[in-house]
C-alpha cells in the first residue's frame, strides 16, 4: 500500500523563504518513496512524502518549526492511495 503524509506550515510574515529552507533542510529518520516540496501564497509550505507502508504504520514525520518562524501550528494529513485514474 502507499501511503502519503502532507505537513503543511504557513510562516510568518515575511518569512516565506526562511520556511521553505528550514523544510528543504529536515531529514526523515527513514527515507521515503518520494518527497516533494511546494509553496503557495500567504508563505505558505507543503511537504508530501510517500511510503510503502500500512495506513496505521509508524513513519517519520517533519517536525514543528520554531514557534517564531511559524503563524500556527504545522497542519499534517495522511492518506492512503486510491489508485491511479
Amino acid at each position: 500500500m502507499t501511503v502519503a503524509l502532507m505537513w503543511e506550515a504557513r510562516a510568518a510574515a515575511g518569512r516565506g523563504e526562511e520556511l521553505l529552507d528550514w523544510v528543504r533542510c529536515q531529514s526523515l529518520a527513514a527515507q521515503p518513496l518520494r518527497r516533494e516540496t511546494f509553496r503557495a501564497p500567504q508563505d505558505r509550505v507543503l511537504v508530501i512524502t510517500w511510503w510503502d507502508a500500512p495506513y496505521d504504520a509508524d513513519l517519520p514525520e517533519l517536525p514543528e518549526p520554531s514557534a517564531e518562524l511559524v503563524t500556527r501550528q504545522v497542519h499534517r494529513w495522511r492518506f492512503e492511495s486510491a489508485g491511479t485514474g
